[in-house]
């Protein structure tokens, strides 16, 4: 793997080379969601996630949020702002990547995905969400169970199967070393990884009370570690790159 000029020194060059020697594959093409699409802002009233709410949902929160509190507030501002910028990236990602990769995107799941992966946030208490400074080994537990929650608040919706399980799972990756658990046959395929590269971009380049945002070149330079870790393809790294250099004037001229 060749980058033009490396990200510790210097910046990103858009034309970086990347081979397909990554060690991590894609899995099979994969068939189209054909789920008939109306907008997915139906799943999120505070109606709407009253009536998801099962017993599965109950046991995770049973020791943090036993009164099943709704943070509405959070949930508003989360889809406002990071689900729609999750979304802008992931597309952004799917149009730079190789005509040869096409097949395997299910646009549509990632779409449905990245505007939702985040609803079980809904019932992450506020304190821990917003709290200023590092989270403290029980806060991270509790933290870590949001995409456990997202799933399991939209099980039983319309939602097709692929894209429920892209919001499960988007906080995983080809080393499984994320979260929740997975099995030794998951696969972390060009679908999630395109949500979750997306969901770490957005994440990093916008403010958050516990953290200033950071600028495009430090974001992807932080991402381009999990290549080395073999978390992530290259390719999708360098769709990425020249995602945000067609839409960065910070990278436009590097």
């Amino acid at each position: 793997m060749e980058i033009t000029k490396p990200l510790g020194v210097g910046g990103i060059a858009k034309n970086i080379n990347l081979n397909n020697r990554g060690g991590i594959s894609f899995g099979n093409t994969l068939r189209a969601d054909t789920v008939e699409i109306t907008s997915n802002d139906r799943y999120t009233s505070e109606t709407a996630i009253k009536n998801m709410i099962d017993n599965r949902v109950k046991s995770i929160v049973k020791d943090f949020n036993p009164e099943l509190k709704l943070n509405m507030k959070e949930l508003g501002e989360l889809l406002q702002n990071h689900a729609l910028q999750t979304q802008k990236t992931a597309d952004g990602i799917i149009e730079n990547l190789p005509f040869s990769l096409h097949n395997k995107v299910d646009k549509k799941a990632i779409d449905d995905a990245a505007y939702l992966h985040d609803l079980g946030k809904v019932l992450i208490p506020p304190e821990i969400l917003n709290k200023e400074g590092k989270l403290n080994p029980e806060e991270t537990k509790i933290m870590h169970t949001h995409s456990q929650l997202s799933y399991e608040l939209l099980k039983n919706t319309n939602l097709g199967k692929k894209t429920l399980q892209l919001i499960r799972n988007h906080h995983q990756n080809a080393k499984k070393s994320g979260y929740p658990f997975v099995g030794n046959d998951f696969n972390a395929d060009l679908n999630l990884q395109i949500l979750s590269v997306a969901d770490k971009y957005s994440a990093l380049t916008e403010k958050r009370v516990y953290k200033d945002a950071l600028s495009p070149k430090e974001a992807l330079t932080v991402i381009y570690a999990d290549i080395k870790d073999g978390k992530i393809h290259p390719l999708v790294f360098k769709a990425l790159v020249n995602h945000v250099s067609e839409n960065t004037e910070l990278l436009k001229a590097v």
